[in-house]
């Protein structure tokens, strides 16, 4: 199988900081990949390169075998087929949840609006959040709109889903919502880049999953051996402290 996405020899820099050194990565089309480890280890900034949001310093990302790095790579139309879900929901305030399922496709895509409004509440009814169409983001708690920015990234049809941290900004108790809203979109086809501490999750939803540490790829594996035959010491480390409060 080709793989969907490839970065190679990834570096980022800011300043005198290497936050990203050397990253080499596959991805396969319809794979759930989670990037796991401690904050500051480059996890979310590999993501931010990955849709250009960040420019790396150095490297290679290979999109269907093209480099989106190079000058005449069309971004926005890249940009189009690789969705985000952001920890800060990032929803448009003056719309209400259904327009702010629906702008991106009559914008971008230049769907119809009566075929952008019928995918946006197919979307929002996967998500539980078909009632709440005419709310205002302020409206909803932080789990609700978390679950329409998802409903919102999968309506714009994307080849991959980024999500960043899409828990970390939630109360407790609104966080397993979320998650079932991911459980349900994994393994349809869309492949999926996470990057979570949500531990038990992504070891139960993952294909592949990689343990970043100090900017580099320090192990990756199936779910299965990183999370119960972790090799590295770094990695059991870090799983020791947050698989005990799983």
């Amino acid at each position: 199988m080709t793989n969907l996405l490839e970065v190679q020899h990834l570096e980022k820099t800011f300043g005198e900081h290497q936050v990203l050194k050397d990253i080499n990565l596959q991805v396969e089309p319809g794979e759930v990949l989670s990037i796991i480890g401690s904050s500051g280890s480059g996890k979310s900034t590999l993501l931010r390169c990955i849709n250009l949001l960040e420019q790396p310093t150095n490297g290679v990302i290979q999109f269907h075998g093209e480099n989106i790095l190079t000058p005449k790579f069309d971004v926005a139309t890249y940009r189009a087929k690789v969705g985000m879900v952001f920890q800060s929901f990032n929803l448009f305030n003056n719309l209400n949840v259904l327009q702010n399922c629906t702008v991106g496709q009559t914008t971008v895509l230049h769907r119809d609006a009566i075929t952008a409004k019928k995918i946006a509440l197919e979307q929002l009814e996967k998500v539980g959040m078909a009632p709440y169409v005419n709310a205002k983001p302020a409206q909803l708690s932080g789990g609700q709109m978390q679950r329409v920015g998802i409903a919102r990234a999968v309506s714009m049809s994307p080849e991959i889903l980024l999500f960043d941290e899409p828990t970390s900004a939630l109360d407790p108790e609104m966080v397993d919502d979320v998650l079932d809203s991911m459980r349900a979109l994994a393994h349809t086809g869309l492949t999926m880049i996470l990057v979570t501490h949500e531990m038990a999750f992504a070891r139960d939803i993952s294909d592949h999953v990689v343990f970043m540490d100090q900017g580099v790829i320090a192990e990756e594996g199936t779910a299965e051996q990183i999370f119960s035959h972790p090799q590295e010491e770094r990695t059991q480390a870090f799983l020791k402290r947050y698989l005990n409060r799983v």
